[in-house]
Formats: C-alpha cells, sequence, structure tokens
C-alpha cells in the first residue's frame, strides 16, 4: 500500500553503516524509507524491519545501483510499494582500494565512477521525470572530504568524488526551476564497520587534526543529509556542506 502520511526517501546503500544510520533517521523525521543493498545483501531487510519496529515505514529493496536494468527496477518497486520517490540520497559506495598512481589503472578509475557518477545518472534518470511532473524533490550526495584532501594512493576514489560534486552543482543549476534541490554533504573519517581494521594510531593522528576534538558519527551525517532531505531546505541548493569538525579549516 503506498504510503500517503509522509514523503519516500530512497537511500542507496543503506543495508549498514553510513547508509543504515541515514535511513533510520530518515524514518525518524517521517518519511517512508526505501532501504537498498545487493541482492543477496541479508542487512537490507534487516535494516527495514528494525525501522518498523521503531514506528517507522521501511521496505528493504536489493539492487545493483550500478547496473542500469536493475536500477530501472528497484524505482518501479519502490513506487509500488512505498510511493514515488521525493528523496534520493545518493550513498552507496564499493571497494575502495589503495594504490599507487603508477599502479592505479583506468579500470579502477571506472570501478570508483559506476558508484559516484554512473549510478547517480541512472538513479536520476529514473527519478526525476517524476520529481519535475510533481515540481518537488530533493536529491542528497555522500562525497567526502578526501575529494579536497587526497591522500597518497587514493586517487581514483578522490578524482570520482570530484567528479561527483561537479555533477551535484551542475543538476543543481539545471533543476532548481523545478523545486528540485541537489546538495552533497561530505563526511570526514566516520568510523563504520568498514573501518575496522584502521589502525589504532592512524585514527589517534586524523583525531589530532580535527578542532572539535572528536571524531565524528554516522549521527552527525545523518542529521546533515536529513536536513537538506526536508521541505524545510527548499531554498538550499548546489552546496557543499562539510562534515569534518572543522578540520578543513586546517590547523
Amino acid at each position: 500500500m503506498a504510503v500517503t502520511h509522509g514523503r519516500v526517501a530512497l537511500v542507496t546503500g543503506s543495508s549498514r553503516g553510513l547508509g543504515a544510520v541515514i535511513a533510520r533517521r530518515l524514518a525518524r523525521d517521517g518519511f517512508a524509507v526505501a532501504v537498498n543493498g545487493r541482492t543477496s545483501d541479508e542487512h537490507v531487510d534487516a535494516v527495514a524491519a528494525a525501522i518498523r519496529d521503531e514506528g517507522g515505514t521501511a521496505e528493504g529493496f536489493g539492487a545493483d545501483v550500478t547496473d542500469e536494468r536493475q536500477v530501472a527496477g528497484l524505482v518501479a518497486a519502490v513506487t509500488d510499494g512505498l510511493g514515488p520517490v521525493d528523496v534520493l540520497v545518493l550513498n552507496a559506495t564499493g571497494p575502495q582500494p589503495d594504490g599507487a598512481v603508477t599502479d592505479v589503472a583506468w579500470a579502477d578509475h571506472l570501478a570508483q565512477l559506476d558508484f559516484f557518477v554512473k549510478s547517480p545518472v541512472l538513479l536520476g534518470r529514473a527519478v526525476l521525470p517524476g520529481m519535475q511532473t510533481r515540481r518537488y524533490g530533493r536529491i542528497v550526495q555522500v562525497d567526502s572530504e578526501v575529494a579536497d584532501r587526497p591522500p597518497p594512493g587514493r586517487s581514483a576514489y578522490a578524482t570520482a568524488k570530484s567528479a561527483q560534486i561537479g555533477l551535484t552543482r551542475s543538476w543543481a543549476r539545471e533543476l532548481a526551476p523545478f523545486g528540485i534541490t541537489v546538495n552533497t554533504v561530505a563526511p570526514g573519517f566516520i568510523p563504520v564497520e568498514r573501518h575496522a581494521d584502521v589502525p589504532d594510531d592512524v585514527k589517534k593522528a586524523y583525531l589530532a587534526s580535527v578542532p572539535a576534538g572528536r571524531m565524528g558519527t554516522p549521527g552527525d551525517i545523518a542529521h546533515t543529509v536529513s536536513f537538506l532531505a526536508s521541505e524545510g531546505a527548499g531554498f538550499i541548493t548546489g552546496q557543499r556542506i562539510l562534515v569534518d569538525g572543522g578540520r578543513s579549516l586546517g590547523s
């Protein structure tokens, strides 16, 4: 049954980590949430169930968001199950291997661009016609401070994130007349499950560079995403919000 009491938010890559926290925050803020991960990911339904247990509205939808056919099926299924997508949060990411620039091949760049440019393009083509017709929409991309402060060995990732920022800004200019805002949130280092192997000395060194004196949390990012997804953020578009405890200010 389509939800009529709240807007529908599709959060890609929301079966765990940062995406799962974003999905739960949006649900608490009144959105009906489409939780997404790959079709084989058992965490998709678990996150949706946890949201429902908290009194929210959510369903799980498995799909590879870098595959055009699966994206079309995903958006159709969300529309049938919850209603048309009003909010699109582009959070999905893949492996981010380190590699010296002399070792990084074009295929490595394409693997990053698949998630941070191809996936948004596929999803945008699927949801934007409906948003334009309704003259309402919110698109929030999740990029990274790495676009500004690329560490050695992350050239493919940093390059794709920079392209994602350019995509956000160009979409924002073109879609503003339709009542559609497009923004991006740039987290600093936010430890989640996939960072379990990061050495303690690396975490301590990073913490020493954060003026706020603490590490960021997934909740910090989720709060920012939910604000940009809200109706009250309708006059904010083409912006990139750094959520890094002031680290971008320098020492």
